[in-house]
């Protein structure tokens, strides 16, 4: 049985999980400590437009992110500074789709772990005469380890098995936007069933260990439990 065909969609998968979870731990950073510190009604608002990914259908999202992306929308607009049409069907459509699709993976354990630190903690570092970015660094990181950890681990995790998204507006190029879901769904349509059941039983493994390191995690931030 000849896997050196997936070899290509393994590494392009990995390198959009990394690409999506170092660029949502960027942007997730202030995005979720300004939702963790607010309680007006535009932190509601936003929150709400941050989860929405968790309810809609992929491919809802992925036909928006297409008109978006195509060559009326903003995405043309970028792509003609170097020559190209659209953004729709490169991996740098990819990176952005799937990070619009996995921003509550990251933002949500980031905004849960900047909430529980208390007030009493930022007021004592303040009244010690350090500025808000030493404040941050050296007490609020620290303290929010243990989210950064989950939402990387569940960034990673989500973008590695996204497929409507990916689907839609991707499509399924070799070598270019054929990730591990598309090709898992190339070796059904072609009732290759003996590697459709080794890839698919490697993702299942894999989301296993996610979720079981994802929960041993939320175990250790909480302390040891009588």
């Amino acid at each position: 049985m000849d896997f050196a065909p997936l070899l290509s969609p393994i590494l392009l998968t990995l390198a959009l999980a990394a690409s999506v979870t170092v660029g949502l731990l960027l942007v997730g950073t202030p995005l979720a400590w300004w939702l963790a510190r607010g309680e007006k009604r535009r932190h509601a608002v936003v929150g709400a437009l941050v989860s929405l990914p968790l309810v809609l259908p992929p491919t809802v999202l992925g036909f928006y992110l297409l008109l978006a992306m195509g060559p009326r929308g903003p995405g043309g607009w970028i792509a003609s500074f170097w020559g190209a049409r659209t953004l729709a069907f490169s991996f740098g459509g990819l990176v952005i789709g799937a990070g619009l699709a996995s921003l509550p993976f990251m933002v949500q354990p980031l905004r849960n772990a900047f909430a529980a630190i208390s007030r009493e903690i930022l007021e004592a570092a303040d009244t010690l005469g350090a500025s808000p970015a030493q404040r941050f660094w050296y007490v609020v990181l620290p303290l929010a380890r243990p989210g950064y950890l989950v939402g990387a681990i569940m960034t990673f995790a989500h973008t590695m098995g996204e497929f409507g998204v990916v689907l839609m507006i991707g499509g399924n190029i070799p070598g270019e936007t054929k990730v591990l879901s598309t090709a898992l769904y190339d070796l059904v349509e072609r009732l290759e069933w003996e590697k459709a059941h080794v890839l698919a039983g490697g993702m299942v493994l894999f989301g296993f260990l996610v979720v079981f390191s994802t929960l041993r995690l939320g175990r250790r931030s909480l302390g040891p439990v009588d």
